[in-house]
């Protein structure tokens, strides 16, 4: 099999996925006939990407099941087994997505565990595992991330002059103490009663920027004591555990641990568990949600996260760029985003192809590995 392999990943449609940007990256005709909101690169067993095989398609957690060591290196699969630690994606949100967290590893194991031991408890969690994840705009990129200062937040409430906000404003006052009650409080708010309170909180752009979507949620209101972050394309932000956070618009390159834990809080739909999103969230304001990049070298940086599962590099390469190496091992996945690029073996290796929206697989056994070519590559590998 070659030492570098073209990758297929899994678009999926969920409603507030773009029906323009993902078609517009890999350059297919747009508007698509359904939302296109993420690019799946990895090997998650919801929707696994696939590398050619000698009698077709194989899927990349079919190929690390049956060499591990080869594929994800002896390290890596002895803390990780037959997983690939990490999810790449793409995504592309054209409507605000869910208000969401993700609980930490230990919780994870503990909360999965006790709820595959009761069939009747609810069913919060997919896997055992944690999900922090990083976001690095490729657009202009809006998102919700953390709590900005609760005296900030309880002053622009107050300005709204609505009088049965009172409770949540004085719970504001206290600071981070008080936080988890204004977060329930809005949560719990009586379901008569929300859409009222929303169309009278509309003077804060930001509500009745949300409403459009979501008239009668709470969490239209709960993001008014969140950060609201502008990324330009380049920029990024780290999410860990008990960040309660949410994507608004525009695309970007994610990087996760290879979970599907999500725990929702609102704009929503889909099921809401108050009680165990307070039990992870982190009540904590975040004073910079955008995280700095460092450089790992000319044309090449990355950014710095406490997680074992990832590290995410950004690499461009201009016409005077000479062949460059991989700046990792490991079993990587490298995404162009731009121009036309090559990853290879360092040694007589076969060159694929890189062009917006696609991907190649390298898997640990084949060592050094070099990209070639002018335009933008994210390359995703365990971390060092």
């Amino acid at each position: 099999m070659a030492a570098v392999l073209p990758l297929t990943g899994v678009i999926r449609p969920y409603a507030w996925g773009s029906r323009t940007a993902l078609a517009e990256l890999q350059g297919r005709p747009a508007p698509t006939e359904e939302p296109e909101a993420e690019l799946w690169l990895g090997a998650h067993p919801g929707d696994p990407s696939t590398v050619p095989g000698d009698a077709g398609p194989v899927t990349l957690n079919t190929l690390i099941e049956q060499d591990p060591e080869g594929q994800l290196g002896a390290e890596v699969a002895a803390e990780f087994g037959t997983r690939l630690p990490y999810l790449m994606k793409v995504l592309a949100a054209g409507a605000p997505l869910s208000l969401q967290a993700h609980p930490d590893a230990e919780y994870a194991k503990r909360a999965f565990a006790a709820q595959d031991a009761d069939p009747s408890a609810p069913r919060n969690y997919t896997d055992a595992f944690h999900k922090p994840e990083m976001l690095v705009a490729l657009t202009p990129f809006e998102a919700l991330c953390g709590f900005r200062d609760p005296h900030v937040a309880a002053d622009e409430l107050a300005a709204l002059g609505i009088d049965r906000l009172g409770s949540v404003v004085d719970a504001l006052r206290k600071g981070v103490d008080g936080l988890s009650v204004a977060v329930r409080t809005l949560l719990e708010w009586p379901a008569d009663d929300r859409a009222a309170l929303i169309a009278e909180a509309q003077a804060a752009p930001l509500v009745a920027r949300l409403a459009e979507s979501y008239p009668a949620d709470p969490g239209v209101l709960v993001a008014l004591l969140l950060n609201l972050v502008q990324l330009a394309p380049g920029e990024a932000i780290w999410m860990p555990a008990g960040n309660l956070h949410a994507y608004l618009s525009g695309t970007g390159v994610e990087i996760m641990a290879a979970s599907d834990n999500v725990l929702r809080g609102g704009l929503t739909p889909k099921r809401v568990d108050v009680d165990e999103l307070l039990r992870v969230l982190r009540f904590e304001v975040l004073e910079e949600p955008i995280l700095a990049a460092t450089e790992v070298s000319p044309g090449v940086v990355t950014w710095k996260v406490p997680v074992r599962e990832f590290a995410l590099y950004r690499m461009t390469l201009t016409p005077a760029t000479p062949p460059q190496r991989l700046p990792a091992g490991g079993p990587r996945i490298v995404l162009g985003v731009a121009g036309d690029t090559f990853v290879a073996e360092a040694v007589d290796g076969t060159p694929v192809e890189l062009t917006p929206g696609s991907a190649a697989y390298v898997p640990a056994s084949t060592g050094p590995a070099t990209a070639a070519g002018v335009g933008e590559l994210f390359l995703a590998a365990p971390a060092n």
